[in-house]
């Protein structure tokens, strides 16, 4: 498990990639670079992510929309926890769960709840 790795490392800071794709349909590809930062017993990942919209709806080309992602580690071990802020045009959208190499699940922006996502961080 790749972050539990990152997590279980103080030594350095690490820096990661993360693809992925979200939309009701996918139809967002997502992509990033995060950075540790450690302060105290809080360690937090953070740094520019894109989305580039890949539907079939695309008139004048792709999409893109830049922002970033902020994710805090909570825990130790196998009951590890991460919480994730992306930010993009203002907007906010949360998700969380359990530690490990790939999230599967649903991240909450404003008014539109539920709204797929995975992500695999290498």
């Amino acid at each position: 498990m790749l972050i539990l790795t990152a997590v279980a490392s103080p030594l350095h800071a690490q820096s990661l990639r993360l693809i992925g794709a979200t939309g009701y349909l996918s139809e967002w590809e997502v992509n990033g670079n995060i950075t540790e930062s450690v302060s105290g017993r809080i360690r937090e990942f953070s740094g520019p992510l894109t989305m580039r919209h890949v539907g079939l709806c695309s008139q004048a080309g792709p999409e893109e929309k830049v922002g970033d992602i902020r994710l805090q580690m909570v825990g130790l071990g196998s009951v590890s926890q991460f919480r994730a802020t992306m930010t993009m045009d203002g907007a906010k959208c949360t998700f969380g769960g359990r530690l490990s190499d790939t999230y599967s699940g649903v991240m909450d922006c404003g008014g539109a709840k539920g709204v797929p996502l995975t992500l695999s961080i290498k």
